[in-house]
């Protein structure tokens, strides 16, 4: 009997396994789907082995390892990235190991491959008044600019992920009193998120606005969707924005020096959550993180509540003595200066 090849085994792990075993996610197989696509690459690339050659006795603890550097030193990609990229090779080699045991050995050292320790960086949000000034830069008195607005204010608001706000059916909207929206997250975890009025008011002139029946129903239309009337992509959103931080970098308050991706949106509101004193655990439930360990970045990132929280408990106990002139010393200048030539 002919040993079944790499390429059987993907296909079972992503088109029955992760669906229908696991329950995941459409983006959660989406992004374990790009990452075999670049190890299929990586082996034609460097090794010579096309897709259909490909075994399982080339999963190999080596091969990963060169697959992950060439992600990280030839792709350039972060190592952020490179850890996700294996988090997907570690779970096809749990499922597989079961299937190919005389591998046993070989993908038990696959396992033992650990994540890369990476410089934690200081998460980037805007100041109030940034993101105020960042908002008001599309011309609200067209559908295109107003659209635009109604987003980043809502992708603010909410602090929801991008995805989240791709996905975002009118279904999901109550705009009543006490507004809310429903929005659908990781591991397929649903939340809801109450909205400012202003946020509100916005959404509601968007949905008259820009209402058109394209053959779906009204609950099941996208919120925001482009000029084909097509539902968002990541880049689409992402272009929206570079192009009114471009505008708002002419303006005298808004000195940003860091990239302003779709996520900078939900860091700010976070910042300005715990600036204004909620509480941790609230703004965990609110961001839909399932610990706070997660949600202490944001404790950690705000440096202008720890200096107000440090200035409020200091107690002034240092002496208030003039410090002498040490250069009128003649002993000390003389020792010192001893200790230089030595």
């Amino acid at each position: 009997m002919k040993k079944a090849n790499l390429p059987y085994y993907l296909t079972n792990f992503l088109g029955k396994y992760l669906h229908g075993e696991k329950n995941f996610s459409r983006h959660t197989i989406q992004s374990y789907s790009f990452t075999f696509k670049l190890l299929l690459s990586f082996f034609e690339q460097t090794k010579a082995i096309t897709p259909e050659r490909l075994s399982m006795e080339d999963l190999t603890h080596g091969s990963i390892v060169d697959f992950l550097n060439w992600i990280e030193f030839t792709r350039n990609c972060t190592v952020s990235t490179r850890n996700q990229r294996l988090v997907a090779i570690h779970s096809f080699v749990r499922f597989v190991q079961k299937q190919s045991p005389e591998n046993l050995f070989e993908f038990q050292k696959v396992l033992n491959i650990p994540d890369k320790k990476c410089v934690k960086t200081v998460v980037p949000f805007l100041t109030g008044e940034e993101m105020k000034i960042l908002l008001s830069m599309p011309d609200s008195s067209n559908r295109k600019g107003f659209r635009d607005m109604a987003l980043m204010a809502v992708l603010y608001d909410s602090a929801a992920r991008v995805q989240e706000i791709i996905d975002l059916k009118i279904k999901d909207l109550r705009l009543d009193k006490l507004a809310v929206i429903t929005l659908h997250g990781k591991g397929q975890k649903t939340r809801h998120v109450p909205i400012t009025e202003k946020t509100k008011k916005l959404l509601e002139s968007h949905l008259q606005y820009g209402s058109s029946n394209n053959g779906v129903s009204s609950g099941e239309r996208y919120v925001f969707v482009n000029q084909r009337k097509q539902q968002f992509t990541r880049w689409g959103i992402s272009y929206i924005i570079k192009k009114y931080v471009g505008l708002a970098k002419s303006c005298d308050n808004f000195n940003v020096r860091f990239p302003i991706t779709p996520h900078v949106f939900r860091h700010s509101k976070s910042v300005h959550l715990l600036q204004s004193g909620v509480n941790l655990i609230y703004i965990r439930d609110f961001l839909g993180h399932s610990d706070c360990s997660t949600t202490q970045i944001y404790a950690k990132a705000d440096t202008e509540t720890r200096r107000k929280a440090l200035e409020a408990a200091y107690v002034d106990i240092l002496p208030t003595t003039e410090l002498p002139d040490w250069s009128d010393d003649k002993n000390l200048m003389g020792f010192l200066i001893s200790l230089g030539r030595q």
